[in-house]
């Protein structure tokens, strides 16, 4: 397992049991699983995520995918989208003209 996949997961472990995500706790929690994970890697991720609520952090791009696929077919369904279609089958046809060369010619 990758080192920033070993402090993610103690991360997410942290956050999970309401344990305060720092350098120390991130090495802990690595060395009990049995990853070696330098020191810096531990303070970059606390540093990242000093100040933050992780679980909040998850949570929001949980309910950030379905808002933005439901935004990205209601867009889709539009006549825009319909007008672009168009124009690139268009765009096809006229170059299969151009270069003098059909299936039946």
């Amino acid at each position: 397992m990758s080192v920033e996949a070993s402090v993610s997961y103690a991360a997410l472990i942290l956050a999970d049991a309401g344990v305060e995500i720092t350098s120390d706790n991130l090495l802990s929690v690595t060395k009990a699983a049995g990853a070696s994970v330098d020191n810096v890697w531990a303070d970059v991720f606390a540093k990242a995520l000093e100040g933050k609520d992780l679980k909040e952090i998850l949570f929001s791009f949980a309910a950030a995918a379905p808002a933005a696929a439901g935004a990205a077919s209601g867009a889709a369904g539009g006549g825009e989208a319909a007008a672009a279609v168009e124009e690139a089958e268009e765009e096809a046809e006229e170059s299969d003209d151009d270069m003098g060369m059909g299936l039946f010619d």
